[in-house]
């Protein structure tokens, strides 16, 4: 029996939907219009494909969506939960408060609630003071009824979150099991500031990410289709509901690299620099084995720098929305306004007032859309000088993403990719694959399974290899039981952190491990 997935990827300008069967083949695709309330997008792009495909429902088994939704919400400062912000560390970080780095507008919203309680750890893993558990009991009673979620930072955390551990304990027993809790300790590395940010703004995301849950799972059974549902992360990998509804942050640079992993898969190649092109940005990086290269400087969310795991993206404001503003005959601007998904009612060829990027490559006779007669009044030569500026702009951002002069393979993906030329300074070859235009749908459809783990091993009792082959197994079994096929799993990231405080040359160690989903007709999902 052939057994199918759905592939959904939510952008600023397209929600965009692919319908694969068990070898990965495109059976159907769409593009549909991003809305406002974005569920009715991806229910409109679920049922255009399903239509089309005419498959059995009841032989799709499994959805996949890269969602924006946690990003939108933190850039457009909407949505977000009512938060308090905790942080143990007096009083050894007094001098520096939380939400530094954040900007004012988004402070304002995230910052009434905000505590600083005793305790904390030295970077050896020793105890500054002792945790001060009668404040919390205090913070805990205070806040009932005026939060819903809490953002628990501890100092060094990331080498001994006991502290925080304890902490959520207290705020359950006094809040109950429906307060949203998020730690520092399982989100952010090592650096205070950045993990308590990417911890906060983690906390303001619970509700949306459960809406986004919510709005997949009803839009499937509208359409009649019983299917497991994973969500698309940072790294390229799928999470479960249970699991995006906890840490939806893991979730903000899932479209980007959504479109790495499907411009992988299309083009076969799995070392490249991908172009992404959308409705508003363009989306730069670089493929490492098939897999996004990953950025080792912090990372701003919204404006607020954070320190976990990302992409290594450079972002422009050329899409194929973006509003091209002509000064005088000479002079003009490109960007970085958008009109998004209102493209097909504000361009110039689609009998709108707006003059954008798709305009004028259909006025050069670049592509086909639209009505020409449209755009024929306005000024070649003009629009010439545009178009090399447009290409100057992507040729830059591939430039800013080398690590050697040499010519590299490109690879042209996104709605938005008719922008640009056959050729392009700096590539040995630029690849247009087929499905292109829903690359980022693919790579959400395609993506693999991952399992964690996270454990202190004693080394004087067991020894290195041994403590990492049980770290190394666990994080296997952990995948397999999410859904990966056993003989696909590899291991795909190993940490190990010496803890010098605990006796016994004690280790944290946390190994990823990766597979391919599995087809069969139910998966467990931890």
């Amino acid at each position: 029996m052939a057994t199918y997935r759905i592939g959904i990827d939510v952008g600023g300008t397209h929600t965009d939907a692919v319908l694969l069967n068990d070898k990965n083949e495109v059976i159907s695709e769409t593009k549909a219009s991003t809305t406002e309330d974005v569920a009715t997008g991806i229910y409109h792009a679920m049922h255009k494909i399903v239509s089309h495909a005419n498959v059995p429902k009841e032989n799709i088994k499994y959805a996949m969506l890269g969602t924006t939704h946690c990003t939108n919400a933190i850039v457009e400062r909407k949505r977000l939960n009512q938060v308090a912000v905790v942080r143990i560390g007096a009083p050894a970080t007094l001098a520096v408060k939380p939400l530094i780095g954040v900007p004012n507008d988004l402070r304002e919203l995230l910052g009434e609630h905000v505590f600083l309680v005793r305790g904390g750890h030295e970077f050896d893993g020793r105890e500054i003071v002792e945790l001060d558990e009668n404040h919390l009991y205090e913070i805990a009673n205070e806040l009932k009824e005026k939060v819903d979620s809490i953002a628990i930072t501890s100092v060094f955390s990331p080498v001994s979150k006991a502290h925080e551990e304890r902490a959520a304990e207290i705020f359950q027993e006094v809040l109950g099991d429906s307060i949203a809790l998020s730690l520092s300790s399982e989100i952010g590395s090592v650096g205070l500031l950045e993990r308590e940010n990417a911890t906060i703004l983690n906390a303001s995301v619970i509700n949306v990410a459960k809406m986004a849950a919510e709005g997949f799972i009803d839009a499937l059974k509208n359409e009649g289709i019983q299917a497991k549902v994973f969500f698309g992360q940072n790294d390229g990998t799928l999470m479960s509901v249970k699991y995006a509804m906890k840490y939806p942050i893991f979730t903000v640079a899932c479209g980007p690299t959504n479109s790495l992993r499907g411009a992988s898969y299309l083009s076969e190649l799995s070392d490249a620099i991908v172009v992404d092109v959308g409705g508003t940005t363009s989306d730069v990086g670089v493929l490492v084995q098939s897999f996004p290269r990953e950025s080792s400087l912090a990372v701003e969310i919204g404006g607020a720098r954070t320190n976990f795991r990302m992409p290594d993206l450079v972002s422009i404001g050329l899409g194929g929305g973006t509003i091209i503003k002509i000064e005088d005959e000479h002079s003009f601007t490109i960007g970085p306004e958008s009109v998004g998904y209102r493209l097909p009612e504000k361009g110039l060829v689609f009998g709108g007032d707006t003059l954008t990027t798709t305009d004028v490559v259909v006025a050069l006779g670049k592509s086909n859309l639209g009505d020409v007669k449209k755009v024929s009044h306005l000024d070649k030569n003009l629009l010439d000088k545009i178009y090399v500026r447009m290409v100057e702009m992507v040729e830059e951002a591939i430039d800013r993403m080398k690590t050697s002069a040499d010519p590299v393979p490109v690879i042209l993906v996104g709605g938005g990719s008719i922008l640009l030329p056959e050729t392009l300074k700096g590539a040995s070859h630029v690849f247009r694959p087929n499905h292109s235009g829903v690359a980022n749908a693919i790579g959400s459809a395609i993506a693999q399974v991952s399992g964690q783990v996270e454990k202190i091993f004693v080394l004087d009792e067991i020894g290195r290899a041994a403590a990492l082959q049980s770290a190394k197994e666990q994080a296997i079994k952990e995948a397999v039981e999410a859904g990966a096929e056993p003989s696909s799993v590899e291991i795909v990231d190993i940490e190990d952190v010496p803890l010098a405080y605990l006796p016994g040359n004690a280790t944290r160690v946390r190994v990823k491990a990766a597979g391919d989903l599995k087809y069969q007709s139910e998966v467990a999902i931890h």
